[in-house]
């Protein structure tokens, strides 16, 4: 049988060949990549430019009051900015909660949004035993727009007309002066009994169901003191139907230069308000977040938003959304210390 043939040596390319083969493949590696680079990307790996359509403002009170213009006057001003409208929908009911809930609950794209308060982020979480939302789980803060000055008024038969007399007047009357509030647990709620720990005098509290029944009750003498938002109390204090005792703010109020600050009046260091902010449901992207703060410190600087904020009391105040959300930590501890020293529960 013959020998088997030996297998032909296989050859072997040169240095020089090897180097051109690899510069080849290196080009075409790069033209390749240039070339997809410059091909258009599929439309669905684009994102749409956020809003595509109208975005829903919640609003936790009904239409006419002031939280409402707050919300509806911003509105209208970041509409033009955003390019789509701003709808506001208002929802009402048990102290935000109903409005809250909704808000936290919806899909977290940019399209829902929340005026949140003193009450939705930082009384009720101490004030009820069981939220269907969660403050610090569910929202993302966007950004504070106003707050609320609140004053001490009485009605005009109550035998003190400086802060100092009433202080007096209700030491030497314990539990027989009657202060008005528009429901436990209120920002006016709270701010006197703020007044009460740190005077050291007690009163009785008649809540009512928002503020006009409480403020009828006042004007008719059924009630002798409360505090009162300037939004709802200003035209009748310059109108003499209400005797301011003290605002509760750092300094005079520029609506009621004549009324002294609740520190001037003795009380040293005394301070609350009922404010206000704007929150989404939690995931909204930061993009949208980042947007919607922009647009709304542009629209709290403009002269007619300012102008028809300080028709009804209100102040304008921007922030970051992190300051928000610090701001809003803070309150919740301040007041949800109070509430659970003096026990104060809704439930």
């Amino acid at each position: 049988m013959p020998a088997p043939l030996a297998a032909a040596p296989t050859a072997r390319p040169s240095l020089p060949i090897l180097r051109r083969l690899l510069n080849a493949a290196v080009l075409s590696a790069g033209a390749l990549a240039a070339i997809a680079a410059a091909l258009p990307r599929p439309a669905a790996a684009q994102q749409p430019a956020w809003p595509t359509q109208p975005v829903r403002w919640v609003v936790p009170y009904p239409a006419g009051g002031g939280t409402d213009v707050v919300a509806r006057t911003l509105a209208q001003a970041i509409s033009p900015a955003l390019g789509k409208q701003v709808v506001i929908d208002n929802r009402p009911g048990a102290a935000t909660i109903v409005g809250a809930d909704t808000v936290a609950h919806s899909k977290p794209d940019g399209y829902t949004i929340l005026t949140a308060d003193t009450a939705t982020l930082a009384a009720n979480p101490s004030l009820y035993r069981k939220l269907p939302y969660d403050p610090a789980r569910d929202f993302v803060h966007v950004g504070m727009i106003a707050r609320f000055p609140l004053i001490l008024v009485a009605n005009p038969n109550f035998p003190a007309r400086t802060l100092k007399e009433a202080v007096d007047y209700a030491r030497k009357n314990p539990d027989k002066v009657n202060f008005a509030s528009p429901g436990a647990g209120s920002p006016h709620h709270l701010a006197m009994e703020l007044f009460m720990e740190q005077t050291g005098i007690r009163m009785t509290h008649v809540p009512y169901k928002g503020a006009a029944p409480a403020v009828q009750d006042l004007l008719a003498g059924q009630v002798d003191v409360m505090f009162l938002d300037l939004a709802a109390g200003q035209q009748n204090v310059l109108g003499g139907k209400l005797r301011a005792l003290g605002s509760a703010t750092p300094k005079r109020l520029a609506a009621l230069p004549q009324v002294p600050t609740v520190a001037e009046g003795g009380v040293a260091g005394f301070e609350a308000y009922a404010w206000q902010g704007v929150v989404a449901p939690a995931g909204t992207p930061q993009p949208v977040v980042t947007r919607l703060n922009a647009e709304l410190v542009k629209a709290l600087k403009q002269p007619e938003v300012q102008k028809r904020f300080e028709g009804i009391g209100v102040e304008p105040v921007s922030s970051t959304p992190d300051e928000f959300a610090q701001y809003a930590r803070t309150e919740a501890e301040r007041w949800g210390k109070l509430i659970k020293a003096k026990g104060i529960t809704v439930d």
